[in-house]
């Protein structure tokens, strides 16, 4: 059975100033409504700002039935609301989609935050571009980011094309409305190699010392390396396996993205994490490699704390603990192939891995161009061995 829509026509009614254009609506539920659509021109001239003709009036009338006027609301052939719309989707991206946990989470704060106190008892149909791009404007004058309003914006856009799929919505107003310009990033806060050296001498403790070369020299990120076990160290074949992540709360038996990896065990962590190897407690394969008193999983506030303190010995510029690896990745991309270093760092996107390639030029781009320019300058002349290109 199809669904019965809002139906309507324009009268003009004869008031004391002139002619005024109201609609004449009955909505799908039965409801008579009957708003003012505007001032009648019915000369053959230009209608002054605020006046409308036959034309425009009926334009107006039929935008109103589509349900794309925010001020007048009819029954919506769609028969869902924003709020229906908005639900859907976290369920789908939690169920049908399997979203980590962590990400679900962040969606349902934005949308029960932002979103649906702002759209929430709106029918679908009645967001227009301009409603949705008004509220962007709210948003920048409330102070948001250009980052937070575009996540916000793009979370909108997801929930209508779940919705075109469920209730047939053909429009998607927030797909329109475009993007916040957003400033390029600022440069990474890394360490140079000697200076992680430099953080682990100042460390409070060999664990600690072992920490901060293992996450500046491969990369991991946090929550890998506070689910890092021993079993996942092959000083064989020098990888370290990355199998896990500690993540709100929770162990779980896959690194963020759902990606194992493996990532090559350079010279420089072999002696911290072997000296940590001959530790009385916690050395089976299966213990955790950075343990709190217990043997569980290390504590990542005072973990930052002792961080901070070493750093302030060793007077070195304050880092996080990503900007490790941060570190990790700009020393990387001199090393290896970017699709390499992608893999190493488990990014989903290389257009994240070449962050770093802008970041940290080649150490030897420089070089390479120069001979190129002086053989075409002085093609006779020889190319010394310190120029020749790779």
């Amino acid at each position: 059975m199809s669904k019965q829509k809002a139906t309507g026509y324009v009268r003009t009614i004869q008031r004391a100033a002139g002619p005024v254009y109201y609609a004449h609506i009955r909505t799908a539920d039965g409801r008579r409504l009957q708003p003012k659509l505007g001032p009648a021109w019915t000369k053959r001239s230009r209608p002054p700002a605020g006046h409308l003709t036959a034309a425009m009036a009926e334009a107006k009338l039929a935008e109103i039935l589509a349900g794309n006027n925010p001020d007048v609301l009819v029954a919506p052939a769609s028969g869902a609301t924003f709020r229906h719309a908005a639900l859907e989707w976290l369920r789908y991206v939690e169920h049908d989609r399997q979203r980590e946990h962590s990400t679900v989470q962040g969606y349902t704060r934005a949308v029960n935050g932002r979103l649906i106190p702002r759209f929430g008892d709106l029918p679908l149909e009645a967001i227009t571009v301009d409603v949705a791009d008004r509220w962007r404007q709210e948003l920048l004058a409330e102070g948001l980011s250009a980052n937070s309003i575009n996540k916000l914006r793009w979370k909108g856009e997801a929930i209508y094309k779940r919705a075109q799929r469920v209730w047939g919505i053909t429009t998607n107003p927030f797909a329109i409305v475009e993007r916040q310009p957003q400033r390029p990033p600022e440069d990474f806060n890394v360490l140079e190699p000697a200076e992680t050296m430099l953080l682990a001498a100042h460390a409070a403790d060999d664990q600690d010392a072992a920490f901060y070369t293992v996450a500046a020299f491969t990369g991991l990120r946090l929550g890998e390396l506070r689910a890092l076990r021993w079993a996942d160290l092959n000083f064989t074949d020098r990888l370290v396996h990355v199998r896990r992540s500690f993540t709100e709360g929770r162990l779980k038996a896959y690194p963020k993205g759902r990606r194992r990896r493996s990532v090559p065990m350079i010279d420089q962590i072999i002696p911290p994490l072997d000296r940590l190897s001959q530790r009385e407690h916690f050395t089976d394969p299966e213990d955790l490699v950075f343990v709190n008193a217990t043997g569980g999983v290390i504590e990542a506030s005072a973990l930052r704390r002792r961080m901070y303190a070493a750093i302030d010995a060793a007077q070195l510029k304050h880092v996080r603990i990503h900007d490790l690896r941060h570190s990790y990745c700009t020393m990387a991309v001199r090393a290896y192939r970017l699709d390499e270093v992608k893999a190493y760092a488990g990014h989903v996107d290389i257009a994240t891995t070449m962050r770093y390639v802008h970041h940290v030029p080649a150490h030897d781009a420089a070089d390479r161009l120069s001979a190129v320019v002086a053989q075409a300058v002085h093609p006779d002349v020889h190319r010394t061995a310190d120029y020749a290109p790779n």
